[in-house]
């Protein structure tokens, strides 16, 4: 793993890309309060948010990358797709709506990463969907291309139709109470980068007793606990938030690291993944 610092990148395997180690999430937040948070998160060191086309923030992140003073080429952006429509080139179209929103609206805007969002109902769709990505990483408008909620079997799935795999990265709800062991593991053998959306658990268990000792351990908070666990496991932890201070306090996590015994203490909260890989409202 290395020393880790705010600026620590994770190269994505069979690209030129590499993604920086802690991103900043934007869901729910929304117009100006999304383009303060992020403006305030790229001041805190944050050089990586992740979106979605059904988060309808697509434009306000882009917009406060240029209210920051940065370059396009400063900053990571990811975006995802959700829905396949039957029609390829209907699904491209509307792809391409989100590289141009997110990635600055020339006809040289790009994504970093393009993800599908969710697995969906049938296997028609996914495969759609990934020939469309596949299609704007072949034109460079998405410098990498990947999933998000992908069971093993949806993986296995696509070395049926895919030109392209493994896919890039896999993003699914990581925490110690989240950890998709197997389905970790089989990420990590076939060199798909993982990273963790609520990585901190929506709040959930801030007030574990395991973790509020690990926390007072090292004088940090739960939340920033959390955050170090996750990049300690090789993972890109999205941790988002609206709040200025917390947004800070988030960043600062390469301070201080996690030793074996708090990484053991933490694994050990597993509950295993069962039921649906993703919540109930699809985020």
């Amino acid at each position: 793993m290395g020393e880790l610092s705010a600026e620590s990148r994770i190269p994505i395997p069979k690209t030129s890309v590499s993604v920086p180690r802690l991103g900043f999430g934007v869901y729910q937040l929304y117009d100006q309060a999304c383009q303060q948070a992020v403006v305030t998160a790229f001041g805190a060191g944050y050089r990586h948010v992740d979106s979605a086309h059904m988060y309808r923030n697509e434009s306000e992140v882009r917009a406060a990358v240029t209210k920051a003073g940065l370059r396009r080429e400063d900053v990571f952006l990811t975006t995802k797709t959700r829905s396949a429509t039957g029609d390829p080139e209907k699904t491209y179209r509307s792809a391409l709506e989100s590289v141009k929103n997110l990635g600055g609206g020339g006809d040289d805007s790009y994504v970093d990463l393009f993800l599908i969002h969710v697995p969906g109902s049938s296997p028609e769709a996914r495969q759609e969907l990934w020939q469309v990505l596949e299609r704007l990483h072949k034109e460079g408008k998405a410098k990498a291309i990947g999933v998000s909620n992908f069971r093993v079997q949806h993986l296995e799935e696509m070395k049926e139709y895919a030109k392209i795999w493994p896919p890039h990265v896999n993003q699914l709800e990581l925490h110690p109470w989240c950890q998709h062991r197997e389905l970790a593991k089989y990420c990590s053998d076939n060199g798909i980068v993982l990273q963790a959306y609520s990585p901190l658990s929506c709040g959930e268990y801030l007030k574990d007793k395991t973790l509020g000792e690990v926390a007072a351990k090292h004088n940090k908070s739960p939340a920033q606990i959390l955050i170090r666990w996750g990049l300690q496991k090789d993972w890109v932890p999205l941790p988002k938030s609206g709040n200025p201070d917390r947004i800070k306090e988030n960043a600062d996590v390469f301070d201080f690291s996690l030793d074996e015994e708090d990484m053991k203490a933490l694994d050990g909260l597993d509950k295993g993944a069962t039921g649906a890989i993703f919540p109930a409202n699809l985020r």
